[in-house]
């Protein structure tokens, strides 16, 4: 029996006959070899015993009914035998079972299976030790056995066979119970080496990626620093899930596979990031260059707008010279930044500097282009305003038109801010009359009417599409 709470350490198992030796199972004839030696007996000598007994040996044998009696009796003790050893058999597969659900799972159905298989083990101590009394309690080789003594001996001996059997019973269902929690555990502890391996794996391939990074002339400080970090991790996963767990570690091992995954692809990016970064620095340099002639063309334009239109269609486009020229120089300064952080291998600090370069190149290139379209615009507007006037009047008439569909009566909630359109496209005309007009505010208002109608048409189209 294994070594449940109250069970003894020793247990005076019978030597059964041979012919049960000879036609059992390998286990079972290992457990007789086991419970013999228990007993002190060799092997070799106990095994030779039921030879003298069965005959030619030098114990009288008396005829009748006494010999019925024991013959009855050794094979009520020979079937106990096997109910003991077929129930020792299963409380050993269980304790597996149950071991092997503790091991893994922690849940309170897993910890009552173990409460279970405890009580479970108290009861099969009890049965036990009434086989061994049983069997203890009856000679059943001695001379002159009564057939009393034999009756008596079979009944008690059956009955702890029967109980043995009622016993292992119960532990067979108990076993079927554990299904599911067994099948659970199961599945993790197969996942545990392939995910042990995985993580080792990505270890290995992120140290490397490192290695052929360096090969490369890069430092990759930081990648290598994480990757030192995980060195401990890698030591509890060496360690073994039987110091630690094995959900923690599974989980440990997902973890390192994932982190070791994410520095392998940096490492790896290293190279394309560091000509990433040489062929910015070349291209925001160009860009500074080509805005700073550009930015020379400003005056020029200004001259013109001064010249030909009111101020108000210029004024606010004054700074636009002085703001180039302080965003190139900026520009300028962050670039010799940038390529000092990329000497240094700092990849983030030459990324972000050089985000900060573009930044200040495509505001240049706004203010810069402003100008120049702004004197495009007006130019177009002074010659025919007639075709900015028609194109607002078309989207207007387009929302109108949408607003009447279906309908002999505008909605309010439309015709109001389209009549309110319709009056300041007429106010913005007439700001055309006079010497100087204000071309610029015209422009202003005339897109500002036809977002209005624009508003109006996504207002029915919503409605409409929802029902109401």
């Amino acid at each position: 029996m294994t070594a449940t709470p109250g069970t003894p350490a020793t247990r005076p198992y019978p030597p059964p006959s041979r012919p049960r030796v000879r036609s059992g199972p390998p286990r079972l004839r290992g457990a007789l070899r086991d419970a013999l030696a228990l007993m002190g007996l060799p092997v070799l000598a106990a095994l030779a015993l039921p030879a003298a007994f069965a005959g030619g040996g030098t114990r009288r044998w008396f005829g009748g009914r006494a010999e019925s009696q024991r013959a009855e009796a050794q094979a009520a003790k020979d079937a106990a035998a096997a109910a003991f050893y077929e129930l020792d058999t299963a409380q050993r597969d269980l304790r597996i079972s149950i071991e092997t659900i503790a091991a893994v799972d922690d849940s309170p159905a897993a910890r009552r299976s173990v409460a279970g298989f405890e009580a479970l083990g108290h009861r099969i101590d009890e049965v036990s030790r009434q086989y061994i009394e049983a069997v203890d309690a009856h000679d059943l080789d001695r001379d002159g056995l009564e057939a009393s003594v034999a009756a008596r001996a079979r009944t008690e001996l059956t009955a702890a066979r029967d109980e043995l059997v009622r016993v292992r019973q119960e532990l067979e269902r108990f076993a079927a119970s554990l299904g599911p929690l067994l099948g659970k555990a199961e599945t993790q502890l197969a996942r545990l080496a392939p995910a042990v391996e995985r993580a080792r794996q990505s270890l290995l391939a992120a140290s490397n990626a490192l290695d052929a990074a360096r090969e490369k002339g890069l430092r990759a400080d930081g990648p290598a620093a994480r990757l030192a970090a995980l060195s401990p991790e890698l030591t509890k996963l060496n360690q073994g899930a039987a110091q630690h767990g094995v959900q923690q570690t599974l989980e440990r091992a997902e973890r390192v596979q994932r982190e070791a995954g994410a520095i392998r692809a940096e490492a790896e990016r290293l190279p394309e990031q560091a000509a990433e970064i040489d062929h910015r620095l070349v291209s925001l340099r160009t860009r500074a260059q080509a805005l700073t002639t550009r930015a020379g063309q400003v005056e020029p334009v200004l001259s013109e707008l001064r010249r030909r239109f009111a101020a108000a269609c210029w004024q606010d486009l004054q700074h636009v010279p002085e703001l180039a020229a302080e965003n190139v120089r900026q520009a300028e300064l962050k670039l010799r930044e940038a390529q000092a952080a990329r000497d240094a291998q700092r990849w983030p600090d030459a990324t972000a500097l050089l985000s900060t370069v573009r930044a200040l190149l495509n505001a240049t290139d706004d203010a810069v282009s402003a100008a120049g379209d702004r004197l495009t615009r007006l130019n177009a507007v002074q010659k025919d305003p007639r075709a900015e006037i028609e194109r607002t009047r078309f989207a207007i008439r387009d929302a109108q038109r949408l607003a009447m569909t279906g309908r002999t009566t505008p909605d309010p909630r439309h015709a109001r801010p389209l009549d309110d359109a319709v009056a300041r496209l007429e106010r913005a005309v007439g700001t055309l009359e006079g010497r100087h007009p204000d071309y610029w505010h015209f422009l202003a208002e005339t897109e500002a009417v036809r977002r209005a109608a624009a508003r109006v048409v996504a207002q029915i189209r919503e409605e409409r599409g929802t029902g109401h």
